[in-house]
């Protein structure tokens, strides 16, 4: 059987989940009669929740005696290190854009890394069928993507197809018969080279591991292409690091393949398919799994540098240990270094009183699906803000800046140059008409400048306006960037809210506790109207009389509170503050920090 690798890389909600499924289903991945879900491929219930991809997952469909092996990416630039391990996999890749968007920033990002692999491109220009569709002007700015990222003359003379992954269709042609996805199966077996490891099946077996896994039954299993040979259940191999260290020999127990969305058994890796080993204890992601005569690993793609960092430490408030089981340090530093060791795009490091730990990511979004997923493992913990990671080059301080693009309604374009160009010391680079009364802004801004900027730039916007961020480059030092503006309102007492007390503070700024909840001496209760942080006591109820009242008392209406998510409470607090996370809550609170704390801050900012 033929075999071809390819990767399917787009913007966040540009159609990639839903044409995958489109293509098990048509390829007879699944029986005409099985219960499948929408978007198969998001099997991870923090994707399901948030429509988005956070991991790389491979599949694979069968078209006419070709297999197809298809790598579902994420199309947020946060997950970027999961895009830069598995493009090593693949020969080909299939770019998906959304025809009345275009190509978005983080499009940008990932067909940057797939060029400059030397994967030749093909460009499916999807949701042709919406009436705000452009396609001819998408087509273009594609093009011109490519010439910006240096692609040679073979990526440019890229084949495209107008399609609708919700419907099903694909063709070469805008007024094709739009009746399936045959044409686009065709064009992949066509375009897409077959894996060039075909031509080295008898030498000996190589493999570079890129995602790891675990399994309850089988222990822990690495997953990859065969570069060269052949391997047997069975057999012995060993594990190489990428500096060329031997790390373990182990017996490999078991070899699965993907097969349609199941991993099936089977009893020889071959060169150029996609496989999953297990039996290894230590080997990890970028080691070479090889046979024991080789003494060389694989070259493993260099990873882009964490940009911001944010501390993990225990949880010491008046309320810890009640929700959550796993409060301890320890706990947590296990926790983390296996995330570490299996997401290269993190990294761990102790703070010097080694109760809390630093974690250095791509962004917000990475730094907030982490946090999510070990809340929901039964993890307390206390976060701080995030901090963007500078450096030193030719004795100059230097920070990470990102490329912003904004789609945002012509009444309130200025009001967003304004923000991003005046404090947060942002460079406007380009601003068009993007149609349907609509403007698009890109500009060039500092990372410091873009931490808690997205919930005002909802608030200036009317929540109409769309912000995509993606790392750009580094640039010196902009200055000092001021932080949230308004005060907070700190409670003063331990003990449950108060209906009559809330009340009265209402008149001082926005709440974000509700009566009977949890409060305690230094928790922050709310956002003050000014600028200066108030103390306030939440459990003041109201003085009772024997004295009989005229009229009946009127009835306490609180403003119903909106609850912050986690990734807005992490941007929202400043450097003296922390959020609170447990399995059912997230709290903010002060952080009462020693001189020397002080200072370090002071001079970072």
């Amino acid at each position: 059987m033929d075999l071809r690798n390819i990767a399917i890389i787009a913007h966040v909600d540009h159609g990639k989940t839903t044409l995958v499924d489109e293509l098990l289903k048509q390829s007879g991945a699944f029986r005409e009669n099985q219960a499948v879900a929408e978007r198969a491929m998001d099997s991870n219930d923090l994707e399901r929740e948030r429509g988005i991809t956070i991991f790389a997952k491979p599949t694979s469909v069968e078209w006419k005696n070709t297999r197809i092996n298809i790598v579902d990416t994420p199309g947020h630039a946060d997950f970027g290190g999961e895009v830069e391990r598995i493009l090593s996999m693949v020969d080909g890749v299939v770019l998906l854009v959304d025809a009345a968007e275009g190509p978005m920033p983080q499009t940008k990002f990932v067909t940057s890394k797939a060029l400059a692999l030397g994967l030749r491109p093909i460009v499916v220009l999807n949701k042709v069928d919406k009436p705000d569709a452009e396609p001819d002007r998408a087509l273009d700015e594609c093009f011109d993507l490519f010439a910006s990222l240096g692609a040679d003359e073979d990526q440019l003379d890229f084949p495209h197809m107008y399609a609708s992954g919700r419907n099903g269709w694909a063709d070469a042609d805008l007024d094709g018969p739009r009746k399936d996805l045959h044409a686009l199966f065709q064009l992949i077996v066509n375009h897409v080279p077959a894996p060039k490891q075909l031509k080295h099946q008898d030498e000996d077996f190589r493999m570079l591991a890129t995602t790891l896994g675990s399994d309850p039954f089988i222990g822990r299993t690495l997953t990859g292409r065969v570069e060269s040979g052949r391997a047997k259940v069975g057999a012995t191999v060993q594990a190489i690091s990428r500096v060329g260290q031997k790390i373990e020999q182990f017996r490999v127990t078991k070899i699965q393949a993907f097969r349609g969305l199941a991993m099936q058994e089977i009893d020889e890796a071959v060169a150029g398919d996609i496989v999953t080993l297990a039996g290894m204890s230590k080997a990890t992601v970028a080691d070479t799994i090889c046979a024991l005569a080789v003494d060389e690993p694989l070259d493993a793609q260099p990873i882009d540098p964490p940009t911001i960092t944010v501390t993990f430490g225990i949880n010491d408030s008046p309320l810890a240990g009640r929700d959550g089981k796993k409060v301890q340090s320890r706990v947590i530093r296990d926790r983390l270094m296996k995330e570490a060791e299996s997401n290269v795009a993190i990294k761990i490091a102790d703070t010097p009183g080694g109760e809390a730990f630093e974690v250095s990511g791509r962004g917000e979004l990475q730094m907030g699906v982490l946090i999510e997923n070990m809340r929901r493992e039964g993890f307390e913990l206390s976060i701080s803000r995030p901090q963007v990671i500078m450096k030193e080059e030719d004795g100059k301080r230097i920070e990470p800046v990102e490329e912003v693009t904004i789609d945002v309604d012509d009444d309130y374009s200025g009001a967003v140059i304004e923000k991003i160009t005046g404090a947060r010391k942002g460079e406007l680079v380009e601003m068009k008409p993007a149609g349907a009364g609509k403007t698009r802004i890109i500009a060039h801004v500092p990372s410091r400048g873009l931490i808690g900027y997205h919930g005002e730039f909802l608030t200036d916007t009317r929540g109409t306006g769309v912000l995509n961020r993606v790392f750009h480059g580094w640039s010196e030092h902009k200055g000092s960037i001021p932080g949230r503006r308004a005060g907070v309102l700190i409670s003063m007492e331990d003990g449950e809210a108060v209906a009559y007390a809330l009340w009265n503070l209402e008149e001082r700024g926005k709440l974000f506790v509700e009566p009977q909840e949890k409060v305690y001496q230094g928790m922050i209760i709310g956002e003050h109207s000014r600028d200066n942080d108030l103390e306030v006591n939440p459990l003041k109820g109201k003085k009772l009389t024997n004295v009989r009242a005229s009229g009946t008392d009127e009835a306490v209406r609180l403003t119903p509170i909106s609850r912050m998510t986690l990734e807005q409470a992490i941007a929202y607090i400043n450097d003296d503050e922390l959020v609170e996370v447990t399995p059912n809550a997230i709290r903010l609170r002060k952080r009462y920090l020693d001189p020397h704390e002080r200072k370090r801050m002071a001079r970072q900012a």
